[in-house]
């Protein structure tokens, strides 16, 4: 395995496929490209998951409510691509039961939304995590008593499924350089290079956490950058007229389960607007979101508001009166961008709500290639259009350096799933890692642990066994332990404090204090692995502490 030094060094090689952005999408890229035998590098200026794919509604869902506009080829392919998911990486990707409350004032009756769900469940071929049925006001208020009960008609349970966003694109990122990949964190595309006819060969990139820079080459080069694609395509020879995307922000506020204790998922919609939100139950957290709003600034500046906060506290209230939840119940926050593709002219003027989440894959004139659009359920299948666009290139410039291989990446367990019970029935699974850990675990935290990491969590028990201090908390009181931060820096491409403590584990999200008080520790932690001086120390120290401040600033609003 390349440490971060090597890697670096590697980019002096031509590659076939270089990707610039680091989101799902293009670590999914990166996966199938080099699954199939291209030399392949992935650069990305942040961490891993830094943009939108760590700040989603952490569902891999077929969209339920496309099917009021009618987008039923979007529905399969996602119903489709949920069953893809759960069967190569079933640690990550877990059923979830939604309830879709009905009233007698509802835009739709009982009887059409139950229509719904049974062409819903026709259209994952009735492979769902389980086919839906209907629930009686009683049963409803069995099953969720804190759920607004005045005039309700019923409810179906239907099933989806959760996951850790970013632990999902950081699996195909480590399943990438499995297969040969070169992999790069903080690394930021400066320039797009082009030959004098014009055609892209690469870009020249620079090491935000050096100062080094140099100058890749490539046969294909990927506009993987989610909302920041139209500014990447600024770099390009041939920039399109007009932007490609629409981004839309989505807010998702945080709030302890005991405020608001849920047995399911359960559908809201906004008592002002009647937008569809959802209530998430989230272990010892519940999360609600997400808001639907047109975003045109800085992506990297995208940050809750105070209002944002007051309207998803009003879905919340308005859905379950006894909760009563106010700004101070609100843990966390957290914002990102769709980047949805902006809709044709005669469209110009729909509702944010209502922009289509189809992706589009876009060639331009100096053969670069973008993906925009698209929704994380559906990243691997986009990731694989891509690649099929990349080798068309390669062979239509007599540039395909091998017959290559299939990817099968449909087929092929991410890391974390090799080796998981087929049945998912991991007790045993639990026993691997206690007995790594030479007995230092207990069962409690080697569950946390097989749902964070699968069967990679033996190796982070091993940390555990040949140092004892590993196995102490992050934060007192809670379950993420010190050998993951080990694990982060040696093993999961984490180069800050906020890699560690927001996308490695989940910390940032969960803790009352958002891991304020661990911050030193895990520093100083850090430091130990990357032979960090205290300046450099001090500095990622103090990025994660504004990352929680510029969460946090809503509440000054």
């Amino acid at each position: 395995m390349l440490g971060r030094e090597q890697a670096w060094s590697s980019l002096d090689d031509r590659y076939d496929v270089l990707i610039v952005g680091g989101g799902v999408t293009g670590c999914g890229i990166a996966r199938d490209a080099a699954r199939r035998g291209l030399k392949t590098a992935l650069v990305e200026m942040g961490d891993l998951a830094s943009g939108t794919s760590s700040r989603s509604s952490k569902l891999v869902h077929g969209g339920l409510r496309y099917l009021e506009h009618y987008e039923f080829s979007l529905v399969f392919e996602a119903v489709s691509e949920r069953r893809v998911l759960r069967e190569i990486a079933p640690h990550l990707v877990r059923p979830l039961g939604f309830l879709f409350p009905v009233y007698k004032d509802s835009r739709h009756k009982l009887w059409l939304i139950n229509a719904g769900m049974w062409l819903y469940d026709g259209l994952s071929l009735f492979r769902s995590p389980k086919v839906h049925r209907n629930l009686d006001p009683k049963e409803v208020k069995e099953e969720e008593p804190g759920l607004n009960q005045e005039g309700l008609t019923g409810a179906p349970l239907y099933f989806d499924c959760a996951t850790d966003d970013a632990r999902i694109t950081l699996e195909n990122a480590l399943d990438a350089r499995e297969h040969g990949a070169t992999v790069l964190t903080y690394v930021r595309c400066e320039k797009l290079l082009h030959d004098e006819r014009g055609r892209i060969v690469g870009a020249v990139v620079n090491d935000l956490l050096t100062g080094d820079t140099k100058t890749i080459r490539a046969d294909a080069v990927v506009n993987a950058t989610g909302p920041w694609t139209d500014e990447t395509l600024e770099r390009s020879a041939a920039p399109p007229a007009n932007p490609l995307l629409r981004p839309t922000k989505g807010v998702h506020i945080v709030v302890d389960s005991h405020r608001l204790p849920l047995t399911y998922a359960v559908v809201c919609f906004h008592p002002e607007d009647g937008r569809v939100l959802f209530a998430i139950p989230w272990g010892e957290q519940t999360y609600i979101g997400t808001t639907d709003t047109d975003f045109n600034g800085d992506p990297s500046e995208v940050h809750a508001t105070r209002d944002d906060v007051l309207y998803l506290l009003a879905a919340s209230n308005d859905a379950f009166p006894g909760a009563k939840l106010v700004p101070k119940d609100v843990i966390a926050t957290w914002a990102g961008l769709r980047p949805l593709m902006r809709p044709m002219k005669a469209d110009a003027n729909v509702d944010e709500s209502a922009v289509s989440r189809e992706h589009q894959v876009v060639i331009g004139r100096d053969g670069l290639i973008t993906i925009a659009g698209g929704k994380l359920t559906t990243y691997r299948r986009m990731a694989a259009e891509v690649v099929d666009t990349a080798v068309k290139l390669l062979r239509l410039g007599d540039r395909l350096p091998k017959k290559l291989r299939p990817a099968r990446t449909d087929e092929e367990p991410l890391p974390g799933a090799v080796g998981w019970p087929e049945d998912d029935e991991y007790r045993q699974v639990l026993r691997y890692i206690v007995e790594a850990s030479d007995r230092r675990l207990s069962t409690q935290t080697a569950e946390f642990l097989a749902g964070m990491y699968g069967m990679c969590a033996v190796d982070v028990a091993r940390i555990v066994a040949s140092d004892p201090s590993a196995a102490s908390p992050i934060v007192e009181g809670r379950m993420e332990i010190m050998a993951q931060v080990d694990w982060a820096v040696s093993s999961e491409f984490a180069c800050e404090v906020g890699d560690v403590m927001t996308r490695r584990t989940q910390i940032f999200f969960r803790d009352a204090d958002q891991g304020l008080s661990a911050v030193s520790r895990v520093g100083a932690r850090m430091a130990e692995q990357l032979g960090w001086d205290d300046q450099r120390r001090s500095a990622s120290e103090a990025g994660y502490r504004k990352a929680v401040a510029d969460a946090r600033a809503w509440r000054n609003d």
